[in-house]
């Protein structure tokens, strides 16, 4: 017998059980962004890959170590060979989507994308090979008016999925020039103590000694602590800029902790960064980080483009939800229709269209598969169905169908066929009162 194959690892299906979970997050999401004037765009999974090196920063881990590299390939019209790769985060590949198609320069755009992406790293809870992301990205947009609006989009988000136990914390990276020169300090300090550099830290000490400050080595946290303040080597548009974002954030009455120590893994990020985080998901505690990246655009081909975004783990948010025990709402059907014997089954499957067709809404489930009386009922009651339509032979005679509650006390009854569609609908009302 052949050895059953099983999914890669870190690469986890979503099976029934849990999709309606996901589909309740993903909706509020979907509904909120609509509420703020954001726009879904939709990009490829795969990418070239220099768009990722460019974007991200080749002494990143993402890029150094994380990303799927497709083989190199040649288009069809004989142009060069190019490398591929699955997509590792979606901001890249929004902006390379807005440059090519002419959505960016010169104008305001608000726009949000979901799906899978790929990171070749050791699979953990909270941290898979392939993971999903809701991103959302906004273009054309100085000032830190925006800043705030992502951060109320979080917080509201968190209220209406029921979330609690998120905490934002936020820093400003400052200008890209008040960052080179603040990254020359560091430089000096960390070289002064090399000696008490792990291997990691050792090797971005050149290349990017910034991500040296997030190092969770608890070894290293005295060293971290006394390394020099960002925000005491901020450019003043900057610092103005940060200010100006903390007082919109008092104003509308959403807490935060200014860590001078997050600076986010990505190199096109400048001034704000944030996070959310959260303490009950051990060590993958953030569940949506973003901020400024007013360079990228340019970067990456564009004309210069202030740009703002974050991201949030669904994966991680959706094991938030189950933590917290916040319930999705059911989505099972409304009704189960049961249709014993070959009569009934032909005419039931008729039926089921004519509902459908007057109860757009309607969430009817018909049995297949034949089956005893016994045997439908059983799947009537494991289907969920509030009420199961019973059709059989004396039902048809009649022009009636019988109506039997599932899940409540409520006695059967008969009702005539011309008068079903009137009864459902006042049962889908009740539903959607409950």
């Amino acid at each position: 017998m052949a050895k059953n194959i099983q999914s890669i690892r870190g690469m986890h299906d979503i099976l029934p059980e849990a999709a309606p979970t996901w589909q309740f997050f993903e909706s509020t999401v979907r509904n909120l962004l609509a509420t703020y004037g954001y726009s879904e765009i939709r990009m490829p999974i795969v990418e070239q890959t220099d768009l990722f090196k460019r974007a991200v920063g080749e002494v990143t881990d993402i890029v150094e170590k994380e990303m799927y590299i497709l083989e190199s390939r040649r288009d069809t019209e004989g142009g060069e060979a190019f490398s591929m790769a699955l997509r590792p985060e979606g901001t890249a590949g929004c902006v390379r989507a807005g440059i090519q198609a002419g959505l960016i320069f010169n104008q305001q755009q608000r726009l949000w994308y979901a799906g899978p992406m790929f990171r070749a790293e050791r699979p953990q809870k909270g941290r898979y090979r392939q993971f999903h992301q809701i991103g959302v990205e906004t273009f054309g947009i100085a000032g830190p008016d925006i800043d705030a609006e992502l951060i109320a989009i979080g917080a509201r988000l968190w209220k209406q999925l029921g979330l609690k136990n998120i905490h934002l914390e936020l820093n400003s990276l400052g200008s890209l020039e008040a960052r080179h020169a603040y990254r020359q300090l560091l430089v000096e300090y960390f070289s002064a103590h090399q000696d008490q550099l792990d291997e990691d830290s050792k090797r971005r000490l050149h290349t990017n000694p910034l991500r040296i400050l997030d190092s969770k080595n608890p070894t290293m946290r005295e060293l971290v602590a006394a390394a020099p303040n960002l925000h005491e080597h901020l450019d003043s548009e900057s610092a103005e800029h940060f200010a100006q974002l903390q007082s919109m954030l008092d104003g509308m009455g959403i807490s935060y902790r200014i860590n001078p120590r997050l600076v986010r893994g990505l190199d096109y990020y400048s001034r704000t960064v944030f996070e959310w985080v959260t303490d009950e998901l051990g060590s993958q505690g953030t569940v949506c980080a973003g901020g400024r990246y007013d360079g990228l655009v340019e970067q990456l081909g564009g004309r210069p483009t202030p740009a703002c975004g974050f991201a949030m783990g669904v994966e991680r948010l959706i094991l938030l939800l189950e933590t917290q025990a916040v319930q999705a709402p059911a989505n099972n059907p409304d009704v189960f229709l049961v249709m014993a014997g070959d009569a009934a089954a032909k005419a039931g499957l008729s039926l089921a269209e004519q509902l459908r067709d007057a109860l757009p809404d309607l969430r009817l489930v018909s049995n297949c598969g034949g089956g005893n009386f016994k045997t439908q009922m059983k799947r009537a009651d494991k289907s969920g169905a509030a009420v199961a339509l019973i059709l059989g032979e004396n039902e048809l005679e009649r022009a009636e169908i019988t109506l039997k509650p599932l899940r409540s006390e409520g006695e059967q009854i008969n009702l005539p066929l011309c008068e079903l569609a009137a009864h459902l609908s006042q049962l889908i009302e009740k539903t959607k009162q409950h």
